[in-house]
């Protein structure tokens, strides 16, 4: 089987910029034409509530409908501050549904509307519920090969969980990371540089979030109206010193960093699909990996943050990239 690469992604020219590519792909445009498409994965998913310990994590399961044996189960994770609605989860879904292959898309804590489930605040370092809640979606639904696919943060905390999934006892069969978060501290200072439009965009949803939080929980006071007004550094030391044991900023981002060799202790077999254009991760930390065999580290040309839009339809490039190394893992 000839495999995609990142190298055969070409878009047109008026579609190479790479804030088009990573704002196109957010867009109410895209939305309504994902949507169209996800409607069998939206009609058909049951929602379940995921009881890991020390967390309550709600997740949607869609069982394949297409073929008289399902190929497996893939796993879904969504970036910060999106969801399982966000639209390449929809699409990506509502694609591998269509192929034969069961679906669980699972909402971080905080994420999607799940503020109410636990008083703590979501943050990065929270792997281990994470883990979890990977480990009992495979018990309550087991399938003949499981597979983790994650966009951005989720790319991030796919990796991990992939690292973690031996020593929890979780047949994972596969990971795939589509423009991860490698170095947090460099990615929040490539924030805070690029176009205003990104901080802004991830500042007005996570200040939402935290609004919804403390509706929830209204005898908890999370945060004072004077540290909502910072900026993403700001706001992030104060969730830091107030609401985690890391101590300080630095610490907190050094805890869910997979830069240099922390991922060389994979053994389950894993891709990362990037683009060098990507205005928020810096390619530069994909290239400082230090990866084992059994990784593959995939570099685009184009295709800014979670994009690879390939044409006006806004189809996405990372959509037929992941069919075909799931179609690998069952033919």
């Amino acid at each position: 089987m000839n495999l995609p690469r990142a190298a055969d992604f070409k878009p047109p020219r008026w579609l190479r910029n790479r804030h088009m590519q990573s704002l196109l792909g957010s867009s109410p445009l895209r939305r309504w034409l994902t949507q169209r498409r996800a409607i069998a994965l939206e009609t058909h998913a049951v929602v379940e509530i995921l009881d890991v310990g020390a967390a309550r994590l709600a997740g949607y399961h869609t069982a394949q409908r297409v073929r008289p044996r399902s190929r497996g189960m893939v796993v879904l994770l969504h970036g910060w501050e999106g969801s399982a609605q966000s639209n390449y989860v929809l699409a990506t879904g509502a694609r591998l549904l269509a192929e034969g292959w069961d679906i669980f898309r699972l909402n971080f804590r905080d994420h999607g509307a799940t503020h109410h489930l636990n008083p703590d605040l979501f943050h990065s370092c929270r792997i281990d519920e994470v883990v979890a809640a990977v480990g009992a979606a495979a018990r309550a639904h087991p399938a003949p090969r499981l597979a983790v696919v994650g966009y951005s943060l989720g790319g991030n905390f796919a990796l991990r969980v992939a690292l973690r999934a031996p020593a929890a006892g979780i047949p994972l069969d596969y990971a795939l990371a589509v423009c991860p978060v490698i170095s947090p501290g460099n990615g929040l200072a490539r924030i805070e540089r690029a176009l205003w439009i990104y901080h802004a965009y991830f500042m007005l949803k996570w200040r939402d979030s935290l609004r919804r939080k403390q509706a929830a929980f209204p005898d908890r006071r999370y945060f004072e109206p004077g540290e909502l007004r910072q900026n993403m550094s700001g706001l992030t030391r104060s969730m830091v010193e107030k609401h985690t044991d890391y101590g300080t900023l630095e610490n907190y981002l050094d805890g869910y960093s997979i830069a240099g060799d922390r991922l060389a202790g994979l053994q389950v077999p894993a891709t990362l699909l990037t683009a060098r254009d990507d205005p928020v991760i810096p390619v530069s930390d994909f290239e400082a990996l230090h990866l084992p065999a059994g990784v593959e580290l995939d570099i685009a040309e184009h295709g800014g943050h979670c994009g690879f839009l390939a044409g006006w339809r806004l189809h996405s490039f990372a959509e037929d990239y992941i069919s075909a190394r799931l179609d690998r893992l069952a033919p």
